[in-house]
């Protein structure tokens, strides 16, 4: 076996021996660098563990500190989503008033066309 096939089985050897395991076993018992891995994994599991027995006593006010952290956050979303519909609104605004004035002007421009070829044929 390849040390990148054993790898993502060597979290399995923590829960104890499999039969289907005795390949990876060998070759972690010739491999330092599976080993060294593997002792990682041991070296982690230990330290959740502790945690789990462990509780961790706030700090006072940290509710509160959280709160308003988060509606800091929200109130500058609801800001950054405001400016950006205005920005939406004015562009639109003022393609629309672009697009008037140019279907105003071909108009014009076609209204005297045809008031000069009647002044030209009369």
């Amino acid at each position: 076996m390849r040390c990148d096939e054993v790898a993502t089985l060597l979290p399995s050897l923590l829960d104890g021996v499999d039969a289907s395991n005795v390949e990876v076993e060998r070759h972690v018992h010739q491999c330092l660098r599976c080993q060294a891995e593997l002792a990682r994994y041991r070296k982690l599991k230990r330290a959740m563990e502790q945690l789990r027995t462990r509780y961790v006593e706030p700090t006072p006010g940290l509710l509160g500190e959280t709160l308003a952290a988060l509606t800091d956050a929200a109130e500058q979303g609801a800001i950054r989503s405001m400016v950006t519909a205005r920005r939406l609104a004015y562009a639109g605004a003022i393609t629309g008033t672009a697009a008037t004035a140019a279907v105003t002007a071909a108009l014009l421009i076609s209204r005297s066309r045809k008031r000069a070829g009647m002044r030209l044929a009369g």
